[in-house]
């Protein structure tokens, strides 16, 4: 399909570019690819002209932790529901994390994920591999294998590896071939029970806490294995002014780290709870406005590498519980972009700068040639077109997610994506109101 995107204002953060809308910002694509900006190339008929009057065009966002439930959990979400909800929300490819059941810990299981995902042809799929097998923190996976299967990175997930020789060996193996190892840091002891942020407020509220010295004694051990052998680590979720900082400091030194927070943690802190709203149950918690306001900072002077959904969406039985035992998680695919927006816009960051932390620099993460987080002549054609101050409520009704889950149900963001591109195909089009197969 020939398409020429028109009358929109063209950022790509990776190049810096940021055209008002006009001529020069126009995109033709053909094949795929992004056959030119500005003037059409000769000769060029497109089969479809899509006006982007007051929407901003921009790289398809990339999301560096997605779980969409298969296989293994068919009955919170499935690969239908959320590539759908991905693409709505503008994301053109997401890492999903490896907690699944099985667990991806298998070549075979991997490629069979990848096969679903390509028949479905939604977002496109970045599988991270297990660190250990079944996840258990006893015995390494053979990560070269799963790297041919199409695994980007290795992970434990939420789970956690009680022997730190199993972590340093398995940190060896992959420095050996190039792999980067992503990390949850949360020291298990520390943490063990904990289901909100240790402070007053959850005092009060009787609820078991989480300290943020669980996060921070697990990034000292974290640096002082990357020290001894030099793997590249990813961090997950990063939640805490303490945490954030040790980051800081690890980088001065030279070490190979990169880390990404959840987009929920920009906005909500420990009070947001309120009288026990479970769908406030996350994991890391919200922390406190120190934290939050740290996080926030921590973005725009580039300590932290991007921003991510951790859209985990989870049945309606399992959040009806009492907070302690309402299992953790929120849908987030589609709400990834307002968010970045929503803080770009209070703490006064220019919208390349946002935009940079959903698109290159998850990019830069991945380091897969097919996570490009760019727009370029010749490059694929995965385009995100958004209008900026188009407000809409977040509810059921307007969520695509199979879990509906998220404690901005009933509050207003402004931020909505009109068509997404992948591969040159329209994966998602509200101008003509439904996904395009």
């Amino acid at each position: 399909m020939k398409l020429s995107i028109v009358n929109g204002r063209l950022v790509d953060p990776a190049s810096g570019l940021d055209l008002a809308a006009g001529a020069g910002s126009a995109v033709h694509v053909a094949d795929g690819r992004i056959l030119a900006f500005g003037e059409a190339p000769a000769g060029f008929s497109p089969d479809r002209r899509i006006d982007a009057t007051g929407c901003v065009v921009a790289p398809g966002l990339l999301d560096l932790a997605a779980r969409l439930r298969e296989p293994g959990f068919e009955y919170k979400a499935t690969l239908e529901s959320e590539m759908q909800a991905a693409v709505a929300g503008g994301i053109t490819g997401l890492a999903c994390p490896p907690d699944t059941d099985p667990t991806l810990d298998e070549p075979g299981l991997v490629e069979m994920l990848k096969h679903r995902a390509r028949g479905i042809e939604g977002t496109r799929l970045f599988p991270v591999g297990s660190l250990t097998l079944g996840l258990k923190g006893e015995v390494i996976t053979e990560m070269a294998e799963l790297a041919e299967a199409g695994c980007v990175g290795f992970s434990q997930a939420l789970a956690p590896i009680m022997d730190t020789q199993v972590l340093m060996r398995a940190m060896q193996y992959a420095r050996t071939y190039g792999f980067t190892v992503w990390l949850h840091p949360q020291d298990p002891h520390l943490a063990r029970n904990g289901v909100a942020h240790a402070g007053p407020y959850a005092s009060r509220l009787g609820l078991p806490g989480v300290p943020v010295i669980a996060e921070t004694v697990a990034l000292n051990t974290i640096f002082d294995l990357v020290r001894v052998t030099g793997c590249r680590v990813h961090l997950c979720r990063l939640s805490s002014a303490a945490g954030l900082e040790l980051v800081r400091r690890a980088r001065a030194e030279g070490l190979s780290v990169s880390c990404d927070v959840a987009a929920h943690h920009l906005h909500m802190i420990d009070l947001d709870i309120g009288f026990f709203d479970a769908n406030c149950r996350v994991d890391p918690p919200f922390r406190s406005q120190r934290d939050r306001d740290a996080i926030r900072a921590a973005l725009a002077d580039g300590t932290v590498d991007a921003i991510c959904s951790d859209h985990t969406p989870v049945d309606d039985d399992a959040k009806q519980l009492p907070f302690g035992e309402a299992e953790p998680g929120v849908t987030g695919l589609e709400l990834l972009l307002p968010l970045t927006l929503k803080w770009a816009q209070e703490a006064g960051v220019p919208l390349a700068t946002a935009l940079a932390k959903i698109s290159s620099g998850p990019a830069a993460v991945l380091g897969v040639p097919e996570a490009t987080g760019r727009l370029e002549t010749g490059g694929p054609a995965d385009l995100c077109v958004f209008d900026p101050r188009e407000a809409w409520v977040v509810s059921r009704a307007t969520l695509l997610s199979q879990g509906a889950h998220t404690p901005y149900v009933g509050r207003e963001l402004e931020g909505r994506v009109r068509l997404t591109l992948v591969g040159g195909r329209i994966a998602w089009d509200r101008m003509a109101g439904a996904r395009s197969a």
